[in-house]
């Protein structure tokens, strides 16, 4: 029973395949005819002009940023930037009420009366307070890719782990595994009193504009201006906005950096400390083999101890610690500032404020229950600027920018509502919007409807932008350019690309929507151009019959972070959503616009779209 029946299955899937292929054969001369006889489609290339007008930028909001910009950049287009930046301290890990040393204040209050031998006055003195801040480095995956112990940018091939940079005949891996110095020819494991892992790691150092063998000054001043987290005209129901054109110098208490010791430089390297020397370890030196901590590269300055003995330790058990927003009240912030050895060539950074840190080593009376002795001791206490909770930044700190005035060739560029022969685009400072197609009174609409009317197919839409090399005269050479633009739609806010459908490579900036692009392109070593896919929205406006909406162009850091914040616009309207990421980028370019010489034409901005039609 059951063989019979799978044989009637076979026989009707058979029958049913015959009178498919049989159909398939009819549908298929009949197309074949059609293709044969009158080719049906064509592709083509189509290119359309775009009106481009420049706007300026007079302040933008800068608080709780994800980077900070501190120090100058010399644009040789757009002139100086000096970027401070004004800052919260938070408590350690935002906890209140510390305990410096072992016991509380209030039990040290009556040591002299609780009859416990080992509650005693622990006195805790400031031995030292160092400010550090960690240079930004390059995104993990872009460090070392074999592996081997040895960032990309040090390494002869980062695909090889095997390579061998100081030419000892250990590889970089096997010295990776040993723990010996790769780029010390004198250290592979072998000589005598090797002790592993006692070197300075040597690391790739990103966001720093400028020439690094320099030195330069570090001022940080106690802020006597409250940075409120809340805006008390919405009732603090929102966040509060602070600008970049806001002017905190009035506020600047005294100064807590100290003479003499605010003169630092670049290093690459990290800092190591060793333990102390156990005395009764004699045949150890733990001051030369035991590393009791590792720092990053960064900024570390000295501070004032007198200031923090007084506004730190000696407010134990007191009101001003016990909590956070006691303490905000009390202390308010510090205020940072940077200036370069070099006038010509000054020095910028991108700093996380969330990495920064205060370190207060004290000293202390602390019982010693094995012996009964009194003995003094050591600890640390970590102030924080701001924290990252989750991804969250808790605290509060400001960016302030005096940027040097524009040239009148600049300035005149701007705001005049002119179909602009160079799109001026710097971070925080311009903003390019754009208008595809070139009929402004009714929106490119006779355009557009004649492309529906010629059925195209949109195989691919892309805006060409030529970077203007003439306009950076004799820097061409020097001139940092923006990596990345970002075009969204002005209306929106919005991205003009799909994070779904796009193609991203890795989690890094310059790794992710790579259809989309934007990237800068090079010839000679010297930026060309950037091309900006943006097929879907022009399918959205020709066959899904979406508006064709005003867009704008600006710079950014990394185009997967499209939040955008409020800036002041120097002319009507005023107001201007900017993207975030435009916010801490520092540098800038000139492209060409639309309305351009004759000599420059094909370096003219303009849509291209290819298509395919029907006949």
């Amino acid at each position: 029973m059951k063989f019979f029946g799978i044989i009637k299955a076979s026989a009707l899937v058979g029958a049913l395949l015959v009178l498919f292929a049989s159909c398939e054969e009819e549908q298929l001369r009949t197309i074949g005819e059609g293709v044969i006889g009158g080719e049906p489609f064509n592709t083509g290339k189509e290119v359309f002009n775009v009106y481009a007008f420049n706007r300026g930028i007079e302040a933008v909001q800068t608080n709780s940023l994800p980077l900070y910009q501190l120090g100058t950049y010399n644009d040789p287009v757009y002139g100086r930037r000096t970027a401070n930046i004004v800052s919260q301290v938070s408590l350690s890990n935002g906890q209140g009420a510390p305990v410096f040393g072992d016991i509380s204040q209030s039990a040290e209050d009556v040591a002299e009366t609780d009859g416990v031998e080992a509650t005693v006055p622990e006195n805790e003195t400031v031995k030292e307070v160092y400010l550090h801040i960690p240079f930004q480095q390059p995104p993990t995956s872009l460090r070392d890719s074999d592996g081997d112990g040895v960032q990309n940018e040090f390494d002869n091939d980062s695909s090889d782990p095997n390579t061998d940079e100081d030419g000892d005949g250990v590889t970089d891996n096997e010295e990776r595994i040993i723990g010996s110095d790769p780029f010390d020819e004198n250290s592979d494991g072998t000589e005598e009193g090797f002790v592993a892992n006692t070197f300075r790691n040597t690391f790739d150092l990103d966001s720093i504009f400028g020439k690094r063998d320099q030195s330069f000054d570090i001022t940080v001043s106690r802020s006597t201006f409250f940075l409120r987290d809340l805006d008390p005209n919405t009732n603090f129901e929102e966040a509060q906005m602070y600008y970049s054109n806001q002017d905190f110098s009035s506020f600047a208490g005294p100064e807590l950096t100290l003479a003499g010791e605010k003169t630092l430089s670049i290093d690459n390297q990290e800092m190591l400390f060793f333990a102390e020397d156990d005395p009764e370890t004699t045949d150890v030196d733990e001051s030369e083999t035991v590393v009791a901590n590792r720092l990053p590269p960064g900024i570390r300055v000295r501070l004032d101890n007198t200031f923090f003995q007084e506004n730190i330790l000696d407010k134990e058990g007191q009101a001003e610690l016990l909590s956070q927003n006691n303490f905000r009240e009390f202390f308010r912030g510090i205020q940072i500032s940077i200036t370069s050895e070099n006038d010509e060539e000054p020095l910028m950074f991108l700093l996380d404020l969330t990495q920064a840190t205060i370190t207060i080593t004290y000293e202390y009376q602390d019982y010693n229950t094995t012996d009964n002795v009194v003995e003094t001791a050591e600890r640390d206490y970590v102030l924080n600027l701001l924290l990252n909770s989750n991804g969250q930044i808790v605290g509060n700190a400001v960016n302030t920018f005096t940027n040097e005035t524009l040239s009148p060739e600049i300035a005149n560029a701007l705001d005049n509502g002119e179909n602009a022969s160079r799109l001026y685009l710097k971070g925080a400072s311009t903003i390019t919007e754009i208008r595809l197609f070139d009929e402004l009174e009714n929106g490119g609409g006779d355009i557009i409807n004649q492309i529906k009317a010629n059925n195209w197919i949109i195989n691919e839409a892309k805006l060409v932008f030529h970077v203007d090399r003439s306009a950076f005269g004799n820097s061409n050479e020097s001139v940092f350019e923006p990596p990345r633009l970002y075009l969204y739609n002005a209306e929106t806010n919005q991205p003009l690309y799909d994070l779904l459908t796009e193609n991203n490579v890795t989690d890094e900036p310059l790794g992710v929507v790579l259809n989309h692009d934007a990237i800068l392109e090079k010839e000679n070593g010297l930026g060309s151009k950037y091309s900006i896919r943006i097929t879907e929205y022009i399918n959205d406006i020709i066959v899904r019959d979406s508006v064709n909406a005003r867009l704008a162009l600006t710079v950014t850091s990394n185009i997967g972070l499209t939040a955008v914040r409020e800036s002041v616009a120097t002319a009507d309207p005023t107001e201007v959503d900017l993207p975030l990421m435009s916010t801490i980028n520092p540098l800038g370019t000139v492209l060409f616009g639309s309305d351009v010489e004759a000599d420059n034409a094909d370096k003219r901005m303009q849509l291209e779209i290819y298509f395919t039609e029907a006949n």
